[in-house]
């Protein structure tokens, strides 16, 4: 099952200094190649500290997904708490990696 979710990513530093932003895209995510979600508590810290895309909540949560790709993985940072994105997913395999 594809799932649509909302990731944030980091920009490429900026030229004028060694300040690193961030902004939001939209992610579809195979539900099948879902290997764990864990709390992404480093990414709320940047919230706090203001590095984030002014449009989040100061009470948002984050998740980090980690999607299975044969012998290596890639992680995904996205806007929701590891038991709001799990709800999603209801009725998709999870874990499988």
């Amino acid at each position: 099952m594809i799932i649509k979710l909302v990731e944030i990513y980091k920009l490429n530093a900026i030229p004028s200094g060694d300040k690193v932003g961030y902004s939001l895209r939209e992610v579809f995510v195979n539900s099948e190649h879902i290997a764990c979600l864990r709390e992404d508590l480093i990414t709320e810290k940047r919230l706090k500290a203001g590095h984030l895309p002014e449009e989040l909540d100061d009470r948002q949560r984050f998740t980090k997904i980690h999607l299975n790709r044969g012998l290596s993985g890639i992680d995904l940072t996205v806007v929701g708490a590891p038991d709001t994105i799990q709800k999603k997913l209801v009725g998709t395999t999870l874990l499988k990696g």
